[in-house]
C-alpha cells in the first residue's frame, strides 16, 4: 500500500496514510478476534513496540525535515534522492529479503527476547509502517495458540499504528503545506475511503483465498515487488 500511495502523495504523507488505513482495518480485525487475546504477551511485547514506534515515528519526520541529497532527470521526470527516501526503500529491500530468503523467513527468536522483538517491531514500525516481520518472528516462539496468536498479533498492531498516528498526524504534513497530515489528506479523502474499504474486503474473503493459495507463493510476489519498489525509492524515481 505505501508504494501505491506514494504515487499519489508526497512520501511522508503516504505513509501516514498508510497507517490510517492499517489501522482501519486492523480495528475491523479486532472485533473479529479481540476475545483470544494473550494479555500477558501482550503487555510484555505491546508496551515496548507502543514506546519505540513513537522514537520510529520521529526519526521519520527528522528525516522529512532534510534537504535533497541528488536530482537529475529522466526525460521530463525529474528523480529526486533524499535520506527519507534512501531509508524507506532500504526498508522495503530488507525486508523483502527477510521474507524471501529460506534462512530467514522460517527464523524465529527465542522467548526470553520478547521485550526487546516489541522494540524492534515498534521502531520500524514507527519509521515506515514495516513491523510484520519482526513481530511473528518473535510471537511465535512464545507457545500461544494460532487464535491467540492473531488475536495478540493484531492488538499490538494497533498499538503500534495508534503510537505513530499521533506522531504523524502533529509533525507530518509540512511538506504538503498542510498544518498536519490529517489535512494534507483531506483533499483526497476519497482514495483513502477506498483504501479502507478493501482493506476490509481483503480482510473478509481473506480467509477464503487463503485456502486456494500457499503462504509461500503470497511471500514471493509481495518480496518481488517490495525489491522493485524499494530500488524506486533508492534511485529517487517515486
Amino acid at each position: 500500500m505505501l508504494p501505491v500511495f506514494s504515487i499519489f502523495f508526497p512520501l511522508p504523507i503516504a505513509i501516514g496514510a498508510t497507517a490510517v488505513v492499517h489501522l482501519a482495518n486492523n480495528l475491523f480485525k479486532f472485533g473479529l478476534v479481540y476475545k483470544n487475546i494473550d494479555f500477558p504477551t501482550l503487555l510484555r511485547f505491546g508496551i515496548p513496540a507502543l514506546v519505540f514506534a513513537l522514537l520510529g515515528a520521529l526519526l521519520l519526520t527528522q528525516l522529512e525535515g532534510f534537504e535533497i541529497i541528488y536530482s537529475y532527470t529522466i526525460g521530463s521526470k525529474v528523480a529526486s534522492i533524499t535520506w527519507l527516501k534512501i531509508t524507506i526503500g532500504f526498508l522495503m529491500i530488507f525486508f523483502a529479503w527477510f521474507d524471501l530468503s529460506p534462512k530467514f523467513s522460517s527464523y524465529t527468536f527465542d522467548k526470553k527476547y520478547v521485550v526487546f522483538g516489541g522494540m524492534l517491531s515498534g521502531f520500524f514500525g514507527g519509521v515506515s509502517g514495516h513491523q510484520g516481520a519482526f513481530r511473528a518472528a518473535f510471537l511465535t516462539k512464545i507457545g500461544l495458540t494460532k487464535e491467540a496468536f492473531i488475536a495478540t498479533s493484531n492488538s499490538v498492531a494497533i498499538l503500534i499504528d495508534i503510537s505513530r498516528l499521533v506522531i504523524y498526524t502533529t509533525a507530518i504534513g509540512a511538506v504538503s503545506g498542510q498544518n498536519n497530515m490529517l489535512a494534507a489528506l483531506n483533499a483526497d479523502n476519497k482514495l483513502l475511503m477506498v483504501a479502507i474499504l478493501f482493506a476490509f474486503l481483503g480482510t473478509y474473503f481473506g480467509k477464503e483465498l487463503v485456502k486456494k493459495t500457499t503462504i509461500h507463493s503470497v511471500q514471493k510476489v509481495v518480496g518481488i515487488l517490495l525489491f522493485l519498489m524499494g530500488a524506486l525509492f533508492l534511485l529517487g524515481l517515486i
